[in-house]
């Protein structure tokens, strides 16, 4: 019972050591990370630090995984619920702007800062940041060709210039919140994103 009970204490200090972590790099960058600045953060000896991370790396890696979960919990996953194609497009939208409208991450989207962070330092820890990437624009790509398939949006479409477009909205209203605060941003993010589906719909 007594190891049982050390074992959850352990998980439970590891996921609050990396919910700061992953708030922490928005804003810092996973470069920033160090155990030392971590520890403080928490109210941790940097020791009870290295005990969940044995190197910076490792944090760096796990942080990744824990904002890739927290991500998948409040936009992925959600969006599941709605019908495969446009509606789901749109749901993966409005999810997304939400995720970032309520503040999740101080520096807004994980992903959109870890990847303009880390897309020239070669190495696992951009290539795992980016593999989550990659993977949202697949699952947005897979919803447009869907969409396609259905004759939700015209047959000419090219999956991966809609995608690409789609993405762009996001990540740009995602941006302008970021350095603004304003939230018209991620308005304007979304009636671009709605407007560009509308204009690729079926004629």
């Amino acid at each position: 019972m007594t190891r049982r009970r050390h074992r959850k204490d352990g998980e439970r200090s590891r996921e609050a050591i990396l919910q700061e972590a992953a708030k922490l790099a928005t804003v810092e960058g996973l470069d920033g990370l160090s155990l030392s600045r971590l520890a403080k953060e928490v109210g941790m000896s940097k020791s009870g630090i290295y005990a969940h991370f044995g190197s910076k790396e490792e944090l760096q890696l796990a942080t990744i995984d824990a904002a890739d979960a927290v991500f998948a919990a409040e936009v992925v996953s959600p969006a599941a619920d709605a019908a495969p194609g446009i509606e789901r497009l749109r749901s993966y939208g409005e999810l997304f702007l939400r995720h970032i409208r309520g503040g999740v991450f101080p520096g807004g989207c994980f992903f959109a800062s870890a990847t303009t962070e880390l897309d020239t330092r070669p190495g696992v820890v951009r290539d795992r940041a980016l593999a989550v990437a990659n993977r949202w624009m697949d699952l947005l790509e897979a919803e447009v060709r869907t969409a396609r398939d259905n004759g939700e949006i015209d047959e000419s479409t090219q999956p991966e210039q809609l995608t690409f477009e789609l993405n762009a909205y996001l990540f740009l209203g995602n941006t302008k919140f970021v350095a603004s605060g304003d939230p018209t941003a991620l308005d304007r993010a979304q009636t671009a994103f709605d407007s560009r589906l509308e204009a690729a719909g079926a004629r």
